[in-house]
């Protein structure tokens, strides 16, 4: 790469940054940005190591960086961001020596800024290389080093902390910094098992099955959106914890089935496989270009019984009468604060005050689609987060309210050994940690309609 590549590169990872800082989400930026600029895989890489990088540790560069300067003037939020990815590229990364990085820091201040700017720049982060980074460990109070060293707000580990206790918080807090494996999900009336398998070796890829669902094969490595088996809809891409809400609702060709909040489509179109192709599936989403999603996907994997339709799930009474699925899914809307290995920027944009809310809309869709069970129905409700206030207690409190619903008794009893041994289970449901390594965190409950 020549030093006008480096400089293109190293000025779309600010920019990208910028714009996440300033509302946008991460992951389709990236995919927009990669999309648009013809970079070669190697540069996607790091672009995307780099970006993913620095949202993900920026609280812990912030520390470091307040010790390295000492201006009371108001630094200009891409300066800021600048000196953040350059020590981000420093301190966790070894494919760009520390001089190369500041030279091309300077260069950006340069060609963004003025003299005094580039000159700040170079001073700040020689510094850094030339003194070391202050030590995070000297912090007293244990939250607050937790916060700062793995990068969470202070108020998240507060409550988790309050939650599961310190022990539990700071493995979960550990496991969100690290990578995920790739999960996929082959549609069976399709493809086998054994020969995706086979397939996927052939084309190179090191994969393994599922530990959690019978449908799921692990990608431990390559990029699985250039399979040919991806791009013809024999797999599709979906978490092992997501795999779980379908298995633990049971759903049996024939029947009618309600998938209240669906977008993007991974748990319709598993529900539609289990189904095998048989019976109907209504799946709504509060937005029109959702809608799209889910019926491509569907058409992706060659299935026909999922009609897709724009509603408020609050408002699913008025459009069909009581007693008319067999089965609902209720992955209800949440913080996701599950998800942070896939999407670190969600931790900065959420609030205590957005979870509250949150539960209160979680409430009012259970109220709206419990008249809609038959007797005897399942209703699973998931969401990907691991805030009891959007799990536990939305459960308990709709149960106690709703006394013709239980806890269906066989929740947990399919569960393999892995599961019991890395999950937090209670009387309202599974709760899934992003700290067991292979899964989102992850929350499900299992309620049958007695009356």
């Amino acid at each position: 790469m020549n030093d006008l590549e480096k400089y293109m590169l190293r000025k779309t990872i600010l920019e990208l940054l910028l714009k996440i800082d300033q509302g946008g989400y991460s992951h389709l930026l990236i995919d927009h940005e990669i999309k648009a600029k013809k970079f070669s895989e190697k540069d996607v890489a790091l672009l995307t190591e780099i970006v993913y990088g620095t949202i993900q540790r920026k609280l812990t560069l912030d520390f470091y960086l307040e010790h390295f300067i000492h201006t009371k003037k108001k630094i200009q939020p891409w300066v800021w961001m600048l000196l953040r990815m350059s020590v981000y590229q420093m301190v966790y990364l070894d494919k760009v020596p520390d001089h190369a990085v500041i030279h091309e820091a300077v260069e950006i201040s340069k060609q963004r800024g003025h003299k005094g700017v580039a000159s700040f720049v170079n001073g700040v982060l020689r510094n850094v290389q030339r003194k070391g980074l202050p030590d995070i460990s000297e912090i007293k109070d244990d939250a607050q080093r937790l916060s700062i060293e793995t990068s969470h707000p202070l108020w998240l580990v507060e409550n988790w902390i309050e939650m599961y206790g310190y022990e539990t918080t700071k493995k979960i807090c550990i496991a969100n910094l690290q990578d995920k494996p790739v999960s996929i999900r082959i549609q069976p009336m399709r493809i086998e098992m054994e020969d995706a398998l086979a397939k996927l070796k052939e084309e190179g890829y090191r994969v393994r099955r599922s530990r959690i669902a019978d449908q799921g094969i692990v990608i431990e490595q390559g990029n699985i959106l250039k399979s040919p088996l991806f791009k013809n809809g024999f797999v599709t891409i979906q978490d092992q914890s997501s795999m779980l809400a379908g298995i633990m609702l049971d759903p049996k060709p024939g029947m009618t089935v309600l998938d209240a909040c669906s977008a993007p489509g991974g748990k319709a179109t598993h529900l539609a496989e289990l189904m095998e192709n048989s019976g109907k599936i209504h799946a709504h989403d509060l937005h029109p270009n959702k809608i799209k999603e889910i019926n491509k996907r569907a058409e992706q994997l060659q299935l026909t019984i999922i009609d897709a339709k724009q509603v408020d799930a609050r408002k699913l009474g008025q459009l069909y009468p009581d007693n008319s699925f067999d089965r609902i899914l209720i992955d209800a809307p949440c913080s996701g604060l599950g998800v942070m290995r896939s999407k670190p920027d969600i931790k900065y944009r959420k609030t205590d005050a957005d979870v509250t809310a949150l539960a209160a809309i979680q409430a009012e869709i259970l109220q709206a689609a419990a008249p809609l069970l038959k007797k005897d129905g399942l209703l699973v409700y998931s969401t990907c987060t691991i805030d009891k206030r959007e799990n536990e207690q939305v459960v308990a409190a709709f149960l106690s309210s709703h006394p013709e619903f239980e806890i269906d008794p066989s929740l947990f009893e399919a569960l393999p050994d892995y599961l019991r041994q890395t999950s937090g289970i209670s009387a309202y449901g599974l709760q899934l940690f992003p700290s067991n390594g292979e899964t989102d965190g992850f929350f499900l409950s299992k309620m049958i309609k007695k009356t």
